[in-house]
C-alpha cells in the first residue's frame, strides 16, 4: 500500500544564506519533513501560491499540515496590532487559510500546528490572544529567541485528542499568543495548566480536524502525526 502524502504548508523568505547564496526561499524547520516521514508518510512541501489554486493542491494530498511560523495579520480577526504582535505575512496567511478552507471542503484530515492552530480558529471566526503573558502572568509558553520550552498539557477526556494523547504530557513549546474566542464548530481539547487553550478539534468529530498549539515537530511523540496519516491512509 501507498504511503499516504502529507503537504505541508511553508515559509516564504525574502533572504535566505546558504553556501554561496543569499536569495529568498521557500523554507522550513527539517524537524517537520523528518515528523512525516518518521510516521509513516510521504511529504511534500507547499510554498505560498495563488490562494485560487488552493483547492487544486490540497486534492492531490492525503493529509495536510498547517505549519507553525509568524503572527498571523490581526485584520484577519477584526483587531488592531498590539506592540509586541509581529509584523504581517500577508501572502502566506492567504494561502494557508485557502489550505484551510479546500481541506474543510473536501474532506482531508488536517492537523494545525502552533500558527496552524491559531490560523484555523482564525478561519472558522474565532479570535487570539495577541500577547499571551499579559494574559497569565509569565513567559513560560515561550523560551529565549530560537529556543523551545516544555510544559505540561492536559487532554480533555472523550476528544479525538484525548484518545490520541489519553494521559498529561510534556511538550516542546514557543508562542506568544494563543486562542481567545473558539471559531464555529470548535471545541477545547487540551489545556496548559495555567489554563490556555492548547488543543481545538471539531465538536462533531466528523473526519479529522485536530490543532494543537505546540510543537511536535520538535520532539519524539509520533502519536499525533500517525493519527493523521492513519486518517489519511483510510480515506
Amino acid at each position: 500500500m501507498a504511503k499516504p502524502l502529507i503537504g505541508v504548508s511553508t515559509y516564504l523568505e525574502p533572504s535566505v544564506r546558504w553556501g554561496v547564496w543569499d536569495l529568498p526561499a521557500a523554507v522550513l524547520p527539517a524537524g517537520y519533513h523528518r515528523l512525516v516521514q518518521r510516521s509513516g508518510g510521504l511529504a511534500a512541501l507547499l510554498p505560498p501560491d495563488d490562494p485560487s489554486q488552493a483547492s487544486a493542491v490540497v486534492a492531490r494530498l492525503d493529509g495536510l499540515v498547517v505549519a507553525g511560523g509568524p503572527d498571523i495579520d490581526p485584520e484577519r480577526y477584526g483587531a488592531e496590532p498590539h506592540p509586541r504582535t509581529g509584523p504581517a505575512y500577508r501572502e502566506r496567511d492567504a494561502w494557508e487559510l485557502a489550505l484551510i478552507e479546500a481541506a474543510l471542503a473536501g474532506g482531508t484530515p488536517l492537523l494545525g500546528i502552533c500558527r496552524g492552530m491559531q490560523l484555523l480558529n482564525v478561519a472558522l471566526g474565532g479570535t487570539l490572544v495577541q500577547h499571551l503573558p499579559e494574559e497569565v502572568g509569565h513567559d513560560g509558553h515561550c523560551g529565549a529567541p530560537g529556543e523551545f520550552t516544555h510544559h505540561e498539557i492536559k487532554p480533555v477526556p472523550g476528544t479525538r485528542l484525548g484518545e490520541v494523547l489519553p494521559e498529561a504530557v510534556s511538550v516542546p513549546t514557543y508562542h506568544h499568543q494563543a486562542v481567545d474566542t473558539l471559531g464555529r464548530g470548535l471545541l477545547a481539547a487540551a489545556h496548559a495548566e495555567d489554563g490556555t487553550l492548547e488543543a481545538i478539534e471539531f465538536a462533531d468529530g466528523d473526519g479529522f480536524v485536530l490543532a494543537v498549539q505546540w510543537h511536535p515537530e520538535a520532539g519524539e511523540d509520533l502519536r499525533l502525526m500517525e493519527a493523521l496519516i492513519s486518517a489519511a491512509g483510510s480515506l
